[in-house]
């Protein structure tokens, strides 16, 4: 889900992705019970709650947390070690810095506290993600 090529960039956007992401946490939750989603990762069930109640705070390392309750995704360290590693190639294949990603995105973070996001030393939100990866591959040429 958080690492799949998005076929036709022009023809989605940001939010659009956000939507998917926030419709799967929503779909292991209800399938799982808050409940068990707590049981099974290090959340507490007002986190889980809170993931469905106000998405716009949920973070990638949550959201990885929460997917790996479905036999449908890997173990929640590795998936996030994942989802990290495909935002950087995804910056490397289209050649974009820093500097590039922050006028692209359009976001109020300083280049350091982007850096920091993109690297996982600073906590990234499923909604910073998806502007990320929507604008990596809209410039990635492939």
């Amino acid at each position: 889900m958080l690492t799949e090529e998005i076929a036709d960039p022009a023809a989605t956007t940001p939010e659009a992705l956000r939507t998917q992401y926030l419709a799967a946490l929503t779909a292991v939750v209800e399938e799982r019970g808050i409940e068990a989603v707590a049981a099974e990762t290090e959340l507490s069930t007002e986190r889980v709650e809170a993931i469905l109640d106000d998405p716009d705070a949920v973070t990638v390392a949550e959201a990885t947390a929460v997917l790996s309750c479905s036999p449908d995704y890997p173990a929640a360290d590795d998936y996030l070690l994942e989802v990290r590693d495909h935002l950087m190639l995804q910056m490397s294949s289209a050649v974009v810095d820093i500097g590039a990603l922050r006028r692209g995105i359009e976001t109020d973070l300083d280049p350091k506290e982007l850096q920091q996001k993109v690297e996982g030393r600073r906590e990234m939100t499923l909604t910073e993600n998806a502007r990320v990866i929507h604008h990596l591959a809209v410039e990635n040429p492939w």
